[in-house]
Parts: structure tokens; sequence; C-alpha cells
């Protein structure tokens, strides 16, 4: 197996099965012999039906489902650990990074990258105003206080080189969104390659959110604090 999509869900029932055809399109026409993993993470919507009636559909479709809410974090760690491809990698079922960006990132880890992810460009829109301005606060607070040059460590769509990532999960401490700050940190401080592909970023308008701005915010900054501390303490750089 050459490739692995993760691709985790929580109540996205409108939009999985028009997200899975995108992804499956994208990869149907490539060189890539793959797999699809979805990971229902406890949706209450009808959403883990659907990903276990796709599933059925097809032989390189799997579905792991969570009864309860486990978070984001715990969600790819188990599809990473999980994959059968030599590169393992996971997308935002919104795909708001688009699917067509997925071989592009998979072609840098075969060109000797480590890690590929996506670098979002946010087109400037009054609807979402608030997005831009989380998106380039957080991303300041991230490089100020963890003194990395990582330009987007929380895009929802990232790849693997799957043996060089095994020994950074197994350091992971959070379960849930602070996880892609997490992994990206330690894996810059482990020597890691990281590339990061610019992309564009395509607000769907029939998607909803699971993040809380306040709480959520408020919960990343204390996160990044205690990240920081722990940085120093052990001087992981």
């Amino acid at each position: 197996m050459d490739l692995t999509i993760i691709v985790p869900c929580l109540n996205e029932i409108k939009i999985l099965e028009d997200s899975i055809k995108r992804i499956k399109e994208v990869l149907d026409i490539s060189k890539y012999r793959y797999e699809i993993i979805i990971i229902d993470d406890g949706s209450t919507d009808g959403t883990k039906e659907l990903a276990k009636k796709i599933a059925d559909k097809y032989n390189n479709i799997k579905f792991i489902n969570h009864e309860k809410n486990k978070g984001r974090g715990i969600t790819v760690d188990e599809g990473v650990r999980n994959a059968r491809g030599k590169i393992a990698g996971y997308i935002d079922v919104d795909l708001e990074t688009p699917a067509s960006y997925i071989l592009a990132l998979v072609l840098e880890i075969e060109k000797g990258a480590d890690i590929a992810t996506a670098y979002r460009h946010y087109k400037f829109n009054l609807p979402y105003t608030h997005r831009w301005f989380l998106s380039k606060g957080y991303n300041f607070l991230v490089r100020l206080l963890l003194n990395v040059k990582l330009k987007d460590t929380e895009t929802g769509c990232k790849f693997f080189n799957k043996k060089k990532i095994l020994p950074v999960l197994d350091q992971i401490k959070k379960t849930g969104w602070f996880w892609d700050t997490e992994i990206m940190v330690r894996s810059l401080y482990a020597g890691l390659k990281i590339k990061e592909v610019p992309t564009v970023f395509l607000r769907r308008g029939e998607t909803g959110t699971t993040v809380s701005v306040v709480k959520d915010s408020v919960d990343y900054f204390f996160n990044l604090l205690r990240f920081r501390g722990e940085i120093k303490r052990k001087k992981l750089k």
C-alpha cells in the first residue's frame, strides 16, 4: 500500500459522501495504491451509518467507529497507526483545503520530506473575518512563543512518512485540537524535514464548525504557554 488517507468525522452527514467522492476522483487517476480510513468520532446525526455504508461499498475504504467523542488528536493518531500506507495523512472532511492538493503533498514526501502540510491562503471575506484574524493571530503566537518558523500548524491537511512520524506520535500529550500544533512542533524539534505547500482555502457554506471561538481560543493560548514551558524545561530545541 502506497498511501493512506484518513478522514475524521463528527456530525458530517451533509458532506461526507460528496467529500469521499471528490477524494476518490483525485486518487483514482493517480499511480498510487491507496486506502481511505473514515473515522467517526461519536457522531449523533447519522454520519456513522453513512460512513459504514460507504465503506461496505468499496474494498479500499475502511470504517472505524468511536461510540463516544475522543477528540481530533486521538482520532488522527489512531488513523495513522492503523494505516497500511508508507505515506499516511489526513484531510478535513469539509475539504476546505481541496482534495486536489493531496497529490502535491504526497509528492513532497516522495521527494524526501518527512511531513508535508498545507499552508492555507485565506481570501479576506467579510462573513469569515474572524477566521482570518484567528488564523493569523494564532500562527503569530506559535512562532513567537515556541520560537519556530512554521507558517500554519493548524491546517487540517497533513501527510507523513509513517515510519518517521510514529516515534513523535508517542510523545504527544494533547488529544484535542492542539494536537495539530504539538505534532508539528515536536516533529521540528525531532529533526524531521517539514515542507509547507501553499494551498487555497475554500470556505464551504454548507458546513458548520465544531470550534467554539472564545472557549477554544482561551484553551489554545494556555496550551501554548504550557507547551512553551515544557520546551524550556526539557530544552527540546
